[in-house]
């Protein structure tokens, strides 16, 4: 996918991964471009140097995905491409964390994406043309110890774009998953001193969001399904396809390292 002359959505786009996506993305020249945040002023301040437009939203919410989705149909046409990019990281734990906040990860990870596509797919095949691109994790392939729920929930995002790639393929709607690893953004530097940020700085190179964006670009051009940011990924990956308990193994020697524990021990 070209993206001159597309009409493009970013949620998440305040910050991060989400604001060097909206920034790379103007680039290119698009039709126009809407930057949707659950802060309105960040999601502001980044569309008026792109010369787009901003929408608040609390993406966690179904109702306020299609609000946030019509609000950027109305002001400037069809979407082309729809990059279902909001994410949480806090908080980290396991069985500890409270049902709510399960249900938050569950709901901005998973749902957001399932919400955006209900809203948006049908219309995309009629005109047999549109991309959405979900952003999981690599913890979506692999995992995150001491942050079972960002883990878990990345998995279902995983799943569900493989099932629409599936599902719709043929239909002329594309779809792509971004599973980036460590990339140096506010979801990273608010675990520093967890043992989960310390296991994200010794899993891999930590990247720049401009990095991700660009590489982003190169996937969307090339029509990847999914566009992995390390190549550590892709092997970690493998290794845990072959030989499970392996991996299991060197995920633990980690974390211990990274001064996680073990509950038991």
């Amino acid at each position: 996918m070209e993206l001159e002359n597309q009409t493009i959505v970013v949620t998440g786009g305040g910050s991060g991964v989400g604001r060097a996506m909206v920034e790379r993305f103007a680039a290119e020249r698009p039709r126009g471009i809407a930057v949707v945040d659950r802060n309105g002023a960040a999601a502001r301040a980044v569309a008026d140097r792109v010369g787009g437009v901003a929408i608040a939203a609390d993406l966690s919410c179904e109702a306020e995905v299609v609000r946030a989705i019509e609000s950027a149909q109305a002001q400037l046409g069809p979407i082309d491409l729809f990059c279902s990019n909001a994410g949480i990281v806090l908080p980290v734990g396991g069985l500890d964390v409270p049902d709510e906040d399960w249900y938050r990860h569950w709901n901005i990870h998973v749902m957001a994406h399932l919400w955006a596509a209900r809203a948006l797919v049908p219309a995309m095949v009629e005109r047999r043309a549109g991309y959405l691109l979900n952003t999981a994790s690599a913890a979506g392939l692999l995992m995150l110890p001491g942050a079972v729920p960002y883990t878990v929930s990345k998995h279902a995002a995983v799943a569900l774009a493989e099932s629409l790639a599936v599902l719709y393929r043929g239909t002329g709607v594309r779809f792509s998953c971004l599973c980036p690893d460590v990339v140096e953004t506010p979801l990273v530097s608010g675990v520093d001193r967890d043992p989960v940020g310390r296991f994200l700085r010794t899993a891999g190179r930590v990247l720049a969001p401009a990095d991700v964006a660009e590489t982003v670009v190169e996937g969307l051009r090339d029509e990847r399904f999914l566009i992995l940011t390390h190549p550590g990924s892709k092997e970690r990956t493998v290794l845990r396809a072959n030989d499970t308990d392996a991996y299991l193994d060197a995920v633990a020697g980690l974390w211990a390292a990274a001064g996680g524990t073990a509950i038991g021990r």
